[in-house]
């Protein structure tokens, strides 16, 4: 019987018969450059139907390849920019020994290809598509749902990164726990007044004064552009309520008028001198409503560990210095210490009194008394009362974050 020719191929049943396979060398490394040559050619040497065709040839050898070699396939496509999406596809979700050379930022890769590899990668292939030069919002709020302290913090330093208002209300959220996150979410472009003011209520001192300087911004362009409006929501005897709630938080005055008329003090610096004696749930009640605030918003502001948002209110409100003082008093905190200096939590509650203005005052506590208590649907508020977390599935993340800033209840 003839043997085959040397550049015949036998036939795979008289490979599978042989006893000893023989060691795969210079053939098939050979072969893999060829084939990646071939799907690395410009257009004007092969046509699309060539290239997918080789792709596909290529993507066969390469599920059975060793990992050397698929390696270094996956470096000689790392600057195609044109990669077909099954080869791609598999060599991102390779180990992370084949797939880095692909996750650089030398690599186009388009969002749906880096969606493919945080799904079905490692926790490796998601840290370097973290690190990645420029990241889309979809890629990065998928990262961040994955609640992975090192992912999160190399998206928050990535500056190339796009956070999605979704992104940013999670990590708002997950910053209670975390307090790692919030120096991260602060350098951020993407959060917003409402996310920061949230953020306020379990953030250290500095990060609160970056926070009061940063985002406490004046009302007047809005006080302009609506001072028409006033007169005309009067004559409409304030029916409409959207419109009330906006003029609400526009307007100049701080105090409730209206408040002082049923209230047993004649002013809110009578409550607050009153509160030098005791603060009942009453008088914190009373105190909300002279200063124009919700009893809830109230609450949370008198019962803060720290002090900056008595500043805030006595500053919005046009009260004194000695007013800071009072309420000081009221809640029974110390002082001066041992040595008998002004204790560091007093010394900056009053430093922000006297740094911030009346009305960059006034539009954080409106912030607080508006947008943050406005997310409160008597439900929520009743899952709070009941601690039942299970009731809160269907609200959203800014709920949540409004839970749980404004969910402390005094007592």
């Amino acid at each position: 019987m003839s043997q085959p020719a040397r550049n015949d191929i036998p036939p795979e049943a008289e490979i599978d018969g042989q006893e000893a396979k023989p060691a795969f060398g210079r053939a098939r490394q050979s072969l893999l450059k060829r084939l990646a040559d071939v799907v690395c050619l410009p257009t004007s040497r092969v046509n699309t139907f060539e290239r997918a065709m080789t792709a596909d040839l290529l993507v066969e050898i390469l599920r059975d390849a060793s990992a050397e070699e698929r390696r270094r396939v996956a470096r000689r496509l790392a600057n195609l920019s044109d990669i077909p999406v099954r080869m791609l596809r598999l060599l991102l979700r390779d180990e992370i020994d084949v797939a880095q050379a692909l996750l650089g930022d030398e690599t186009n890769l388009s969002d749906a290809d880096l969606l493919d590899c945080i799904e079905h990668g490692e926790h490796e292939h998601r840290l370097m598509i973290a690190q990645r030069r420029m990241l889309g919002e979809m890629v990065t709020e998928r990262l961040v749902r994955f609640n992975d302290l090192a992912l999160i913090q190399a998206v928050l330093k990535n500056t190339g990164a796009r956070l999605s208002t979704d992104a940013v209300d999670t990590l708002v959220a997950a910053s209670q726990k975390e307090p790692s996150f919030i120096p991260g979410l602060l350098r951020r472009a993407e959060l917003r007044p409402a996310h920061a003011y949230v953020i306020f209520w379990w953030a250290d001192p500095e990060s609160r004064r970056l926070i009061l300087t940063r985002f406490a911004v004046s009302r007047e362009v809005l006080q302009d552009a609506s001072s028409d409006v006033f007169p005309m929501a009067a004559q409409e005897d304030w029916q409409d309520p959207l419109v009330r709630k906006a003029l609400q938080f526009i307007e100049r005055r701080q105090r409730n008028r209206a408040a002082i008329a049923r209230s047993p003090y004649a002013s809110l610096d009578d409550a607050i001198a009153e509160a030098q004696r005791g603060l009942t749930r009453d008088l914190v009640r009373e105190i909300s409503f002279l200063a124009g605030l919700k009893p809830m918003t109230g609450a949370k502001i008198l019962s803060d560990p720290y002090g900056e948002p008595i500043a805030i209110l006595c500053k919005a409100t046009g009260l004194p210095r000695t007013a800071v003082l009072a309420l000081w008093r009221s809640m029974r905190r110390p002082e001066t210490d041992s040595q008998g200096a002004t204790v560091s939590a007093l010394e900056n509650t009053l430093l922000i009194y006297d740094l911030m203005a009346v009305d960059r005052a006034q539009t954080v506590l409106r912030y607080w008394n508006w947008a943050l208590s406005s997310a409160l649907t008597p439900a929520l508020i009743s899952a709070i009362q009941a601690g039942d977390a299970s009731g809160l599935d269907e609200y959203s993340e800014p709920q949540r974050a409004a839970m749980l800033a404004l969910s402390t209840d005094f007592r």
